[in-house]
Order: C-alpha cells, then sequence, then structure tokens
C-alpha cells in the first residue's frame, strides 16, 4: 500500500461546487464496479441542491490530495427522521450533536487512512465546537463502513429501518461517538 501525505481537509468554498459535484459524479461512477456499491445515483444522492446547500453552510469539507478533491463528507446537525426513534444511550440535545452524512472517498483512494482522517478531523472540529456527540447511519450491507466506525470507537446503538431517496426503505446500523 503506497503511504499518502497528510490529507488537507478543509470546508468548501462556493466558487468550489462544480468541483465537489463533480467529486461525487466521479465517485459514483468509479463505484459501479466496486466489490459495494452504496446506491447513490447522480442527481438523486448526494442531491445537487443538498451539496449546493451544505457549502453554502459552510457543512461541506473536502479532502484535498494533490490539488484534487479526493473525499467529501456534510457534517452538520440534520438527521433522518429514524433517528428520533432509537433510545440513543446519551440523551443530548439537538444542538449538541453533529451528523456525518455523504462521506465518499474515490476507490482508487480507498484504503490508505483517508475516511480515518476525515473523522478524526470531524472529532477535532467537534471538540473545538462544544459537540458532545458525532451520529450517523450506515447501510446493514457496508461492512467496511461499518468496521471502520467501530475501529475508531463509535458505539453501535441501534439497527432500524429508514427511507432514503436513493436506498428506499432499508435497514440501517446507527452509531454514535461521544467528543
Amino acid at each position: 500500500m503506497e503511504k499518502l501525505l497528510p490529507l488537507t481537509i478543509q470546508q468548501a468554498q462556493a466558487n468550489e461546487f462544480k468541483s465537489v459535484i463533480g467529486f461525487y459524479h466521479k465517485l459514483i461512477d468509479e463505484m459501479k464496479t466496486a466489490s459495494y456499491r452504496p446506491g447513490w445515483e447522480k442527481g438523486v444522492y448526494p442531491a445537487d441542491d443538498f451539496i449546493q446547500t451544505s457549502i453554502n453552510n459552510n457543512e461541506m469539507f473536502i479532502g484535498l490530495w494533490d490539488k484534487e478533491i479526493v473525499s467529501a463528507m456534510v457534517v452538520n446537525q440534520e438527521c433522518n427522521e429514524g433517528y428520533d426513534k432509537v433510545n440513543w444511550p446519551n440523551a443530548f440535545q439537538r444542538d449538541e450533536v453533529m451528523v456525518i452524512h455523504a462521506l465518499g472517498i474515490l476507490p482508487s483512494y480507498q484504503g490508505r487512512g483517508i475516511a480515518k482522517q476525515m473523522c478524526k478531523f470531524v472529532f477535532q472540529w467537534a471538540k473545538d465546537n462544544q459537540v458532545k456527540a458525532i451520529r450517523l447511519d450506515v447501510l446493514g450491507t457496508n461492512k467496511s463502513a461499518q468496521n471502520l466506525y467501530t475501529a475508531l470507537n463509535f458505539q453501535y446503538v441501534d439497527t432500524i429501518e429508514m427511507y432514503y431517496e436513493d436506498t428506499g426503505l432499508t435497514d440501517y446500523l446507527l452509531y454514535e461517538y461521544i467528543v
């Protein structure tokens, strides 16, 4: 495995909208031949308006390697309504919790610790912003993501059915990381 230099992680700027869309479209194209396919579709998930709003709200973070976007994610306080049905072990207020969405790594860069770097960035960002927990959901079939989050000390909380446009009604595992 090739060793990467540290990734540059930063908030996406308004003038980077086309580059971020291009990243997700490239990711979706490259995932068509991957062993695990998340079911993301261009224009559906992540939708262009979701990306634009996330950039406008300073919630889109990109990982750059040699000036190329190789990873991206959204971090905000929004969550699927299914989260409200879960008996979370920690009863934090909504403004004390951040949620990671649409974390993606280009397949040619996977297995090099980029997802870990992205998550560790969120841990520090959350700590700096007095956030108490980070939550996320993972498709029940996405074993590599489940292993990643467990290795990063996210605690498995529950498995529930949730609806998203790209997957329909599907089982998702919910995780929580205490900052």
